[in-house]
């Protein structure tokens, strides 16, 4: 049984950082491109950062520069760790694995992030 399961969310002053890790199991880690997704109330679901295997990383727009993806493979564990948090943050916040050879997703329960401006 494949479980994505995330912690550390929560509310955080605008300006503050928090962070999030999601620890995966039930599947071959290293095949997975991990990733961080987020949904605001009344908005799409929208790429907030994803790694590859080999640390590669790719970010949305809106989170360069503040916020950062990083993985061990060891721990089947990927973390995101958020800086300079807007208002415009709070959303909920899930963990993703897209698998390297084929279509297969999953996703992780959510977690909820407040930023209090």
């Amino acid at each position: 049984q494949v479980q994505l399961v995330e912690s550390g969310g929560g509310l955080v002053q605008a300006g503050g950082s928090l962070g999030l890790s999601c620890s995966a199991s039930g599947i071959t880690f290293s095949m997975y491109v991990m990733g961080w997704y987020r949904q605001a109330p009344g908005k799409e679901r929208e790429l907030v950062a994803t790694i590859a295997s080999d640390g590669s990383t790719d970010y949305g727009d809106s989170v360069k520069g503040r916020f950062t993806i990083s993985r061990d493979n060891a721990k089947n564990t990927v973390y995101l760790q958020m800086t300079s948090l807007k208002a415009e943050d709070r959303a909920v916040y899930y963990c993703n694995a897209k698998f390297t050879l084929g279509p297969i997703v999953y996703w992780g329960q959510g977690s909820q992030v407040t930023v209090a401006s």
